[in-house]
């Protein structure tokens, strides 16, 4: 494992007083970050807070790994069904740790359809063999709209060509108790994985929820999981100002103050543009919050933004470096990739080629994100580097990690609950009541009330 967090460009020294950190900010912090350090330590002791105990569970990696060896001889299709926490981490793994042609090259194909779009559905059916796939339903409750809905889109196909037998292509992973999936899984004699009950879906990844794809795919569940526990000593290191997940939450609730409520993840590496698809749920619906822990209201939070080096250095830098001065941006820099050859001009008499010659693609994507980094310093604009030394198992690991732990640290500090989404589930109601189901026809008619007041406002 090698990660590296380099946050020299938010200090006030490299970006001035105004929309920099002075040091002395962060060591006056680490009082504060120790407490959230213990307080942190408390949840993981009472086995309220799972997500630090997940990199350990060899017994577990065993049964997954055996499980995976009979997906591979039985199936050439896996289909993840699974929204939110559900899929974005499973996805993130895969697009990272598996070739971009995957589905050309290897078997069984793998697919993530995370959406209820029908016409993506239907196009997905035509293109497996229902016969030969695996469905993995995804859903710690079972009772998720958008998982619900497409289990039983697939179940009609399912009964078609299996008949009775349709159990046989469905694999769950659910709650180890309640829920709807255990119900289902009881008649049916469904194969059921868990989720434990103090794991969050946004912080699940390294459950079977995302354990299993990875292992089908062929992805070294084992050195993951070790990146995952290396970076884990480093999170609880009690002397915080050498704890990365400390100072990574410390520097972004020090410049929420100074108005930067914009976290901007760019890793430059195609191989990693998933990982900021992921960073984006952990950190929005852990840390956007109405109130903190006392009932105060505080309205507090950063919006996450997805960008790509070097692709959105010609559609997103511009307004990062001369827009709002309302963001941090986090570069992630792959320092080895895997496929580096030399350029050659090929053709000499262009001369304005020939400073490619003898670079490569590598050195070209890292010095591309050195002058955007340059360019954000020079415009006073808080950035900071995560550097990997290449995109390996041990590395994801340790990457995914380190989040999962600056964000339950940035929870403490802002002292609000990181692990709750309050704002999802009135969203998730709301849905409930629109599509009829039982018990919800009072937010129906207030839904319907407030709908008829629109038209007004219509053209």
């Amino acid at each position: 494992m090698n990660v590296k967090l380099d946050y020299s460009n938010l200090i006030s020294t490299n970006i001035g007083s105004e929309h920099g950190i002075e040091f002395d900010e962060i060591k006056k912090m680490a009082e504060s970050g120790l407490i959230a350090a213990n307080a942190l330590e408390k949840k993981i002791e009472d086995e309220t807070l799972g997500f630090y105990q997940l990199p350990f569970n060899n017994e577990l990696v065993e049964e997954i790994e055996a499980y995976a060896s009979s997906v591979k001889e039985r199936f050439t299709h896996y289909v993840h069904v699974g929204i939110g926490g559900s899929a974005l981490g499973p996805i993130a793994l895969h697009s990272s740790l598996r070739s971009s042609y995957y589905n050309s090259e290897d078997s069984p194909k793998m697919y993530f359809p995370d959406n209820v779009d029908p016409d993506w559905l239907a196009e997905l059916i035509d293109e497996i063999d229902v016969k030969k796939t695996l469905f993995h339903v995804v859903s710690k409750s079972g009772g998720t709209a958008e998982t619900a809905a497409t289990m039983l889109y697939i179940m009609k196909f399912l009964k078609e060509k299996l008949g009775e037998n349709f159990y046989k292509n469905l694999l769950f992973t659910t709650d180890p108790t309640k829920g709807l999936l255990n119900q289902i899984a009881q008649e049916n004699a469904i194969k059921c994985f868990r989720i434990p009950p103090n794991v969050g879906g946004r912080f699940s990844v390294l459950t079977p929820v995302g354990l299993i794809p990875a292992a089908i795919a062929g992805i070294d569940i084992k050195k993951l999981l070790a990146g995952a526990a290396a970076m884990s000593q480093l999170c609880r290191e009690k002397d915080v100002l050498k704890n990365p997940a400390f100072i990574f939450a410390a520097t972004h609730t020090i410049l929420m103050k100074k108005n930067k409520n914009i976290s901007v993840m760019m890793p430059y590496s195609n191989k990693l543009k998933d990982i900021a698809d992921w960073y984006g749920q952990i950190w929005a619906e852990s840390l956007g919050k109405r109130y903190d822990n006392q009932k105060n209201v505080i309205e507090v939070g950063q919006t996450p933004v997805k960008a790509l080096g070097a692709t959105d250095q010609h559609s997103q830098v511009q307004l990062y470096v001369e827009g709002p001065n309302d963001k941090v941006i986090t570069f992630i820099e792959v320092e080895n990739f895997k496929h580096n050859d030399v350029l050659v001009n090929h053709f000499p008499y262009i001369k304005d080629f020939d400073y490619l010659a003898g670079s490569t693609l590598g050195g070209l994507l890292n010095s591309e994100k050195q002058a955007t980094e340059i360019a954000l310093t020079n415009n006073k604009r808080p950035n900071l580097t995560i550097k990997i030394s290449e995109v390996s198992e041990e590395n994801i690991g340790a990457l995914i990690f380190f989040f999962q732990a600056a964000t339950a640290f940035a929870g403490e500090l802002l002292n609000i609950n990181a692990f709750d989404q309050p704002g999802v589930e009135e969203g998730k109601i709301a849905t409930y009541a629109l599509m009829g189901r039982n018990g919800y026809a009072k937010k129906k008619k207030e839904i319907e009330e407030a709908s008829a007041r629109k038209k007004l406002f219509v053209v």
